[in-house]
């Protein structure tokens, strides 16, 4: 299976961002439907998947292990924002440690915690993503990749 739907200036510009900025918000799926949300630290693999690690019994990971549709907005107070619409797993094996790995060269404050049995590392796999800098007028907004999961990206 495909890390993620991105290419070439879309991939750069989705892993520079997330690893200048390095935290956002992670929205799920609620047992009701409705979304769920938590400010998380984040780091990209190379090739643009998202990663944050959780506490297995986190209800985010219990959100998504039921529902892996995630959303995801890295970054806004600097004036350039991303978007994200993915889907989130809980690698193992090699994808674990792949993801693990970007995740403690990003975060190395944490990375003795992704020994601990209670955490887990989750992965997004981006879908749709829109990336836009407000600094300047008008600003400029670039759908990056196009279809979003479960809806129109908003």
């Amino acid at each position: 299976m495909t890390s993620s739907s991105l290419s070439g200036d879309a991939l750069e510009r989705v892993v520079e961002h997330v690893r200048a900025v390095g935290d956002g918000v992670v929205s799920t799926l609620g047992p009701d439907g409705g979304p769920q949300a938590a400010y998380l630290t984040l780091a990209s693999t190379a090739s643009g998947e998202l990663v944050f690690d959780a506490r297995d019994g986190s209800r985010k990971v219990g959100n998504l292990r039921r529902d892996p549709r995630v959303a995801v907005v890295v970054g806004g107070s600097g004036g350039t924002t991303l978007q994200v619409q993915g889907v989130a797993d809980v690698p193992s094996g090699p994808d674990r440690e792949r993801c693990a790995a970007a995740y403690a060269a990003a975060f190395p404050q944490f990375a003795a915690s992704l020994a601990d049995p209670g955490i887990v590392v989750v992965r997004v796999r981006v879908r749709w993503a829109r990336w836009g800098d407000y600094r300047s007028s008008p600003p400029v907004v670039a759908e990056l990749v196009e279809g979003p999961v479960g809806g129109a990206g908003a």
